[in-house]
């Protein structure tokens, strides 16, 4: 493969998760930024790749029949790793392993971490209401602490979480972030230990600073704060 990946991307564990698989897949890339904070994810270039106007996407040039724009970060994991042929198993068995934990992420540990972020750190800076607040809290945090628990036990007795180092881990490893999520690595050792265990990877090491320079504090004060949030919670500029 000659040409690179166009990679619209943003800071973020969604992101983090492609600038992974791409270092790990020894894949040649290059990052087109999507600022979220700035209203970048609502531009007609970024909507055409993305229709849901969510980051990250890919245009694979090197596709069959021509360029290839993929959305949703759990199909480009996907791609990634038939068109590679590393990651992801043929063997249907051990295929099947790494969808199911791949989909576990798509569909719990992603969004519920994410409503844990907002509830813990962006909501304060978006309500009066401490009692719905404290209710969003409470409910999201309870729930990341579930799904750790589950992949606790997942992890009792394995190193990896479908056999093998594969997109499954690549997908859930960027959102263990405990301190924004209300946990303690410390209640879940075996999960801990998993995460150093893929944090020391040089190829996640460099897929997770991709842009670091880039990434801005949302759950700050101030006037150009507020307008990052309400780009970034879809609530766009009245016209």
């Amino acid at each position: 493969m000659t040409q690179p990946m166009q990679l619209w991307y943003w800071p973020t564990p969604n992101g983090w998760k492609i600038t992974i698989a791409l270092e790990e897949m020894e894949l040649p890339y290059e990052v087109a930024p999507v600022n979220i904070g700035r209203g970048d994810q609502f531009s007609a270039a970024f909507q055409a790749v993305s229709p849901n106007g969510r980051m990250p996407a890919l245009v694979d040039p090197t596709a069959e029949g021509g360029p290839l724009s993929i959305f949703e970060s759990g199909a480009i994991l996907q791609h990634l790793g038939r068109i590679s042929g590393r990651f992801y198993p043929q063997e249907t068995r051990a295929r099947a392993e790494v969808e199911q934990w791949l989909f576990w992420q798509m569909g719990g540990l992603g969004p519920m971490a994410g409503q844990a972020h907002h509830f813990r750190s962006y909501a304060r800076a978006m309500t009066d209401d401490q009692r719905h607040l404290a209710y969003g809290v409470r409910r999201y945090t309870n729930e990341v602490n579930r799904l750790y628990g589950v992949l606790d036990r997942r992890l009792e007795s394995r190193e990896f979480i479908a056999g093998d180092y594969s997109i499954a881990d690549m997908a859930i490893w960027p959102w263990i972030l405990p301190k924004a999520q209300g946990q303690s690595l410390e209640d879940f050792p075996h999960m801990k230990a998993w995460h150093e265990r893929v944090g020391a990877r040089p190829a996640v090491q460099k897929g997770r600073a991709v842009g670091k320079e880039l990434r801005r504090d949302l759950a700050a004060s101030g006037t150009e704060a507020e307008a990052a949030r309400r780009m970034l919670f879809g609530q766009r500029a009245q016209r």
